[in-house]
């Protein structure tokens, strides 16, 4: 194994997975070919323009919705195939959606959730690739809300959540006021067929 690896029952992160020069390849690469956006969410009845800035990668036609945002896939770059070939062998899986992030400095967050939408296939894993700025990744357990695990989320560092994990724990990326430095994460799924 060339990373460190911290597991539980339900998540294993591999440290320094993609290395330092690649992650830092990527990075540079992702922020000049993606069309970052800002889109609005709908949370109890108001429409919020969400904390950091998004987009969605996947296979043409698939379709992704959660609070109120509608993403529409249109095919794999042919630029974004090679991670996500290394990505998909790693987790011994084929993913068809990837939903990146790009939290501008501390201030750019993520919200309690479980990645549990209808058309996400709970029988695989879901990759969470981290690329920059370090931040803490909070994990909660459903059944126990007091019952939390923090992981700290490095460049390079690939986390798996394994089947059962978005139905036992919910997670988040709070805020950070004191991180100036921009993170990226990829966030790969597997779709249902529709």
């Amino acid at each position: 194994m060339l990373s460190d690896e911290v597991s539980s029952a339900l998540w294993t992160l591999h440290s320094g997975w993609l290395g330092a020069e690649l992650a830092h390849q990527w990075r540079r690469h992702l922020q000049e070919q993606v069309d970052w956006q800002q889109p609005t969410v709908q949370v109890y009845g108001r429409r919020h323009p969400v904390p950091r800035l998004t987009t969605f990668l996947a296979e043409e036609g698939l379709r992704y919705r959660y609070s109120g945002t509608v993403h529409n896939g249109e095919g794999w770059p042919l630029w974004f195939r090679p991670l996500l070939d290394r990505v998909n062998e790693a987790c011994d899986v084929r993913f068809n959606g990837c939903l990146l992030n790009l939290y501008r400095n501390g201030d750019d967050r993520m919200g309690w959730h479980a990645d549990d939408e209808p058309e996400i296939d709970q029988q695989c894993p879901i990759a969470s690739l981290s690329l920059g700025g370090s931040r803490d990744f909070v994990l909660r357990e459903r059944a126990a809300l007091k019952r939390k695990v923090s992981l700290q989320l490095s460049d390079g560092d690939l986390l798996v959540m394994h089947p059962g994990c978005q139905q036992r724990w919910m997670h988040s990326l709070p805020t950070r006021r004191r991180v100036l430095s921009t993170r990226i994460n990829l966030t790969f799924r597997c779709f249902q067929s529709a």
